[in-house]
């Protein structure tokens, strides 16, 4: 009975720290080759292709600044997230039900590691990079998946505008403010 206590004990403390791990592991993007595999809400995007760099905000309110983003579709964007806060936090973009999905298991497995192109994790008072290509139209959230701070409402909206939709909003404008071309 003792060593069933001891090994119980054991368990426990492991699971505890594995939790804790999580929340102070290092995770920086390993470096090679990006994953370019497509998703419903696009595909890893490459430097170069970059059209648009967006600043997003993250603290321990368990929210992002800005938490509704515009593109355009094509558009390859470049986030740069600062976490303004004193616990780590991430941006994971996906769909609500991937989001869901995933935080689910990060609420069963807290330590366990993930990297994927279209997620960063950003150390309290750091700095992070993602690069996406939104080639698909549609409504995509983006979260933190961190244990508990999805449940506290930290998620943002993405609207891709499908491209002949931003293409006929583009010439309007245009043609608004006289330019021909």
């Amino acid at each position: 009975m003792k060593f069933i206590h001891t090994l119980l004990t054991a368990t426990l403390v492991g699971i505890s720290m594995g939790a804790l791990a999580h929340e102070d592991a290092d995770h920086k993007k390993k470096s090679g080759a990006v994953r370019m595999e497509q998703k419903d809400w696009g595909i890893a995007g490459q430097g170069k292709a970059v059209k648009r760099t967006i600043e997003i905000k993250m603290g321990d309110n368990m929210r992002f600044s800005p938490e509704r983003i515009e593109v355009r579709q094509g558009e390859v964007v470049k986030f740069v997230m600062k976490n303004n806060g004193k616990l780590m936090h991430e941006l994971v973009i996906g769909t609500k039900k991937v989001l869901e999905e995933h935080a689910a298991l990060m609420v069963k497995f807290p330590n366990m590691e993930h990297e994927e192109p279209y997620m960063a994790h950003i150390k309290p008072g750091a700095t992070g990079q993602m690069i996406w290509n939104f080639n698909r139209p549609g409504e995509f959230d983006f979260a933190c998946l961190i244990n508990g701070h999805y449940q506290a409402g930290m998620i943002g909206k993405i609207t891709v505008v499908a491209a002949t939709a931003a293409t006929a909003a583009l010439s309007a404008n245009k043609e608004a403010h006289g330019h021909k071309h």
